[in-house]
């Protein structure tokens, strides 16, 4: 069979669940190697972010394609603000760029936006765009996307552990009555489910500050590719990874025969 038999075949597979293919209904993605992308090629890193974007909506559209549910993208840690300062002019250009010019496709195609991350601190304008991205698309019943930007996962936990101080302060809370499900309902989006798989490009493997609560029991996928070469192919590579994974959740394997 040739590979665009096998690559046609896979993804008849992941979008009608045939052949016993489960789907993930999470994904989460940390897109990794933009700068590397472009130094390899002899160009600015800025060159490698805008190539970046691109794959961003390859992967966008693959997956409301294929039936996922949720596709979370790191696209902006708390910690990236260390990058040289022309960098972050770079990024923050490329993220109004995206908005002002794929939100209305995104709404069009009845994907749902929302955004993960510390804003109190952001630049006004920026505040505002993911604000209208979320604003506009809050109805949309399709493909959730989730960016995480300025986000670091252990601020997550720690904003969430002061929001369950407040309440023991308040006295409308025992610090007995604190389980990990109550540690849960305070994080930044309670009610979205936990990652079933991971995916990290550029052959990184860590998570770097990444959804650390979130990803207790997800599947981990690392890809040598750079960010900027990842595209349907690739995504479609990475949950059949997912299938062959056993997913026990700190129990045992089923039992069958005598």
């Amino acid at each position: 069979m040739s590979d665009a038999a096998i690559s046609t075949k896979t993804s008849q597979q992941l979008q009608s669940g045939g052949d016993g293919f489960d789907t993930p209904r999470h994904v989460a993605i940390i897109m990794d190697g933009n700068g590397r992308w472009a130094a390899a090629r002899g160009l600015p890193r800025v060159e490698g972010h805008r190539r970046g974007v691109e794959a961003l909506r390859k992967t966008v559209r693959a997956a409301s394609e294929l039936g996922i549910s949720v596709l979370t993208i790191f696209s902006f840690s708390s910690e990236n603000w260390s990058r040289p300062q022309s960098e972050i002019r770079d990024l923050l250009a490329l993220l109004r760029r995206f908005i002002r010019n794929d939100l209305a496709d995104l709404h069009k195609s009845n994907v749902h936006v929302r955004v993960i991350g510390e804003r109190e601190d952001l630049p006004t304008d920026i505040r505002a765009l993911l604000e209208e991205a979320e604003d506009l698309t809050k109805h949309n019943d399709g493909l959730m996307l989730v960016v995480a930007f300025n986000y670091g996962a252990r601020q997550e936990i720690a904003r969430a552990a002061r929001r369950l101080a407040l309440e023991v302060l308040e006295g409308r809370l025992s610090a007995d009555d604190i389980t990990p499900d109550l540690l849960a309902r305070h994080l930044d989006q309670p009610d979205l489910p936990d990652p079933d798989v991971i995916i990290r490009t550029s052959g990184e493997q860590r998570l770097s500050n990444f959804l650390l609560w979130q990803a207790a029991y997800s599947e981990l996928v690392f890809v040598p590719i750079y960010w900027p070469d990842f595209d349907r192919a690739a995504l479609e590579g990475a949950i059949a990874e997912y299938r062959r994974r056993e997913r026990r959740f700190g129990g045992l394997i089923a039992q069958t025969g005598s």
